[in-house]
């Protein structure tokens, strides 16, 4: 049976980005279809980590509310570059890799702040039921913004924009 584990997911879902980013930087990889699985998957995972993960563990004393705040921030920081090179219009062309190496950059650098701190954190101070629930929780809202294709163009403009107003 597949773990349900919030913290295991989460994982998972950064190695899937991994994985994309090497197809995005092959040149005999679907490149174009590689950055629209991407997309979707950063932002799905982005916003379900916001609404469902980030709030629960803010509760928790052990758990660093700095910390929480500061990977929305970096949510944003990789979502705008997301959009950058969304906005690239040649695939392998002239912008893509400076574009696709911001990207990279962005969010490794989330990954690696996110699973050493928050998500130590929450598998040392959450009991096994509380991160399979919110496992559960995350999966729902994941799977939710994934049906609706939420890695396209139009949704990233507008959730960047958003947190530009903000």
């Amino acid at each position: 049976m597949a773990s349900s584990d919030v913290v295991e997911l989460i994982l998972k879902d950064h190695r899937t980005m991994e994985d994309l980013f090497r197809r995005m930087r092959s040149t005999e990889a679907d490149r174009a279809g590689a950055l629209r699985e991407f997309a979707d998957l950063l932002i799905a995972h982005g916003e379900a980590e916001e609404v469902e993960v980030y709030p629960a563990l803010k509760r928790y004393k052990p758990i660093d509310n700095e910390e929480i705040e500061h990977g929305s921030e970096e949510h944003a920081e990789g979502e705008k570059a997301l959009l950058g090179l969304l906005e690239v219009e040649e695939v392998g062309g002239e912008d893509w890799d400076e574009k696709l190496e911001n990207l990279v950059e962005a969010v490794n650098h989330h990954f690696d702040e996110e699973e050493r701190t928050i998500l130590n954190a929450a598998r040392q101070n959450l009991t096994d039921e509380r991160r399979d629930e919110l496992g559960e929780a995350f999966l729902r809202e994941r799977a939710a913004r994934l049906a609706v294709g939420c890695g396209d163009i139009a949704n990233v403009r507008r959730i960047v924009r958003r947190q530009e107003k903000e």
